[in-house]
């Protein structure tokens, strides 16, 4: 998963998770108000759909969309192409982009963080309520150029082992929103650490809003990884025909779909839109956007070529 190269130096010597087997029918939700939220997800996609990603002048147009290198823990380095919403974004990377196991197509990865300061720590003692009796947690940083690193967030794992895909909880550090180089926003209330502080505005003048869907597929053991995580977080977890299991709770709904090694990925996104359009269908590489009619838009991405 990306959350290994963008969190290698800080992984480096924690013990390994003790994730339970958890499925979507063994344990009740537990009750409370939501602590996590979908912030950000990633997929890595052919080389042909990659570029066309990182040259298509649609999505420029459609949202607030960069191609950015970032430097994080221990000098870690990654380059991907993002399209940012009003609380939740996309990052996207071709076959290659990423070291070791992460460099395959199917790869990825989805981030879950709070919203108000000291939930994180909930959502462990959660994790460990549910028998993951040793979840991994470790502070990611962020070297905006200087070379001095700028704590970013803290985050937590039910596992270091993963087939191609992991979940991470994460909450934001006070340093990072405190440094102007992040270009963050003021608190909207006391112990803000929100996705809608964290991401600018620049959205508004764009079309796509946030991601109200994301489809997964997975395989059977990374997904009994996620199922704790996404429970503590406060998400309704519910089985699908066909195997695997449907997230509810949070504004943004998130399937995962159990599959064979060779069949995973990203298959496919719903966004919120700014303003009502009419229908357009956009090809970019072996990927399929139609946005409208309305305020959404659909993603849908190929099956490996």
């Amino acid at each position: 998963m990306v959350v290994t190269v963008a969190l290698t130096a800080a992984l480096t010597g924690a013990i390994e998770g003790g994730a339970s087997a958890a499925t979507a029918d063994d344990a009740p939700p537990l009750p409370s108000r939501q602590l996590l939220f979908y912030n950000h997800a990633y997929g890595v996609l052919d080389r042909e759909t990659a570029d066309a990603i990182e040259h298509s002048g649609y999505l420029r147009e459609f949202a607030n969309f960069q191609v950015r290198t970032t430097t994080g823990s221990g000098g870690t380095t990654w380059t991907g192409r993002y399209l940012y919403g009003r609380e939740t974004y996309l990052e996207l990377f071709g076959v290659g982009d990423l070291p070791g196991q992460d460099a395959a197509f199917g790869s990825t990865g989805m981030g879950l963080s709070v919203e108000r300061a000291g939930d994180l720590d909930t959502v462990i003692q959660r994790l460990r309520d549910q028998g993951v009796a040793n979840p991994v947690d470790f502070q990611q940083t962020r070297d905006f150029g200087d070379g001095v690193p700028v704590p970013w967030f803290d985050a937590v794992l039910t596992t270091e082992q993963y087939d191609s895909f992991g979940a991470w909880g994460m909450e934001y550090r006070p340093e990072y929103f405190a440094d102007p180089r992040g270009k963050t926003e003021p608190a909207g209330y006391p112990g803000d650490v929100g996705r809608e502080r964290y991401l600018s505005d620049d959205y508004s003048s764009h079309l796509m809003r946030d991601v109200r869907s994301i489809r997964l597929a997975v395989t059977a053991r990374d997904l009994a990884a996620t199922v704790p995580l996404l429970r503590s977080g406060g998400f309704v977890v519910l089985p699908v025909a066909g195997g695997g299991v449907v997230a509810q709770r949070g504004g943004t709904t998130i399937r995962f779909d159990a599959v064979a090694s060779d069949q995973v990925g990203l298959r496919q996104i719903e966004l919120s839109l700014n303003r009502s359009v009419s229908r357009h269908e956009e090809r970019i590489g072996r990927s399929t956007l139609v946005v409208g009619p309305g305020a959404h838009a659909v993603w849908t991405f190929a099956d490996a070529p």
